[in-house]
């Protein structure tokens, strides 16, 4: 809608309408000859999916060997297993979205092998652990691009014993305490992407990424915690100048250093009147820049 004059650059706002499908995601799942060589497929056609100028529709592919208790194998691209918030499921989620402090600051997809554990030493889910080494540019990147690597550890406490701490909320209301602790640490190499394996790539520089994330699920009779510190400094400079060949002019590109927490906790009451379950839901973020930041 234009002004009176109908010049476009003095429009009157108006009314506007968006409707579009923003998530929309294909689970494949099985196993090849035997149930310990496990894969999983997930394709992504939802409007919100996509990265600028990636039109791939693949999220993850892997296959896993599970045949090992206290070492199973995953090779391919999935979620970096770096912390709780951020591996999560979709559809495990108690809201529409993640919270701004996962999608800034913690590690996404990429593609790498992975060392694990679910039950490590046979302790009914007590201890587990991931080691993994990843390409650290992110899902569905092609081509060459600078060389270094992403390299992740994290170690994970569930003193009560494995349960459902993959899923959001206490859908279950069992009358016990279960309670997981973990901690994850990752260095990213040379990565040309500002949010280390997200964002835009830069038109120049790289940039050497520290991670550290600590997290705490707790689940109680309908009552449910999440708890989580993220943290990403850059450990080559705050950031890289050039000068433009083309234009003459100095050109600068900043690290996107940070520190956040997310602080979020749920009540499920149960059914209500023999209907749907009743749940009250609450979150708190923070998300905090660390030094100079870009002007």
């Amino acid at each position: 809608m234009s002004g009176d004059d109908g010049d476009p650059a003095t429009a009157v706002p108006g009314p506007t309408n968006e409707t579009q499908v923003r998530t929309l995601r294909l689970w494949l799942r099985g196993n090849v000859i035997d149930p310990n060589l496990r894969y999983g497929i997930q394709l992504a056609f939802g409007a919100n999916d996509f990265e600028t100028g990636n039109a791939s529709p693949i999220f993850d592919a892997y296959f896993e060997l599970t045949h090992l208790r206290d070492l199973n194998v995953r090779v391919g691209q999935f979620f970096v297993p770096f912390d709780r918030a951020r591996t999560i499921r979709e559809f495990a989620l108690q809201s529409v979205d993640r919270a701004q402090v996962v999608r800034e600051l913690t590690l996404d997809r990429d593609v790498g092998v992975v060392l694990q554990s679910q039950d490590l030493f046979g302790q009914g889910g007590r201890f587990g652990y991931h080691v993994g080494l990843f390409a650290g540019d992110g899902r569905n990147r092609f081509g060459a691009h600078p060389l270094g690597f992403l390299y992740m550890a994290r170690v994970f406490v569930r003193p009560f014993g494995a349960f459902d701490d993959d899923q959001e909320g206490d859908v279950t209301r069992q009358p016990s305490t279960r309670l997981l602790i973990g901690g994850g640490i990752a260095y990213n190499q040379a990565t040309d992407r500002p949010g280390s394996t997200t964002g835009t790539p830069y038109t120049f520089g790289t940039f050497d990424y520290l991670h550290a994330a600590g997290d705490l699920v707790l689940k109680y009779a309908g009552f449910y915690f999440l708890g989580e510190v993220v943290y990403r400094q850059s450990t080559s400079g705050r950031s890289l100048t050039r000068t433009n060949p083309t234009t003459m002019m100095d050109e600068t590109v900043w690290a996107r250093d940070g520190w956040g927490l997310i602080a979020q906790s749920s009540y499920n009451f149960g059914p209500v009147l023999d209907l749907a379950q009743l749940e009250l839901w609450a979150r708190y973020e923070q998300l905090e820049a660390i030094g100079d930041t870009d002007p």
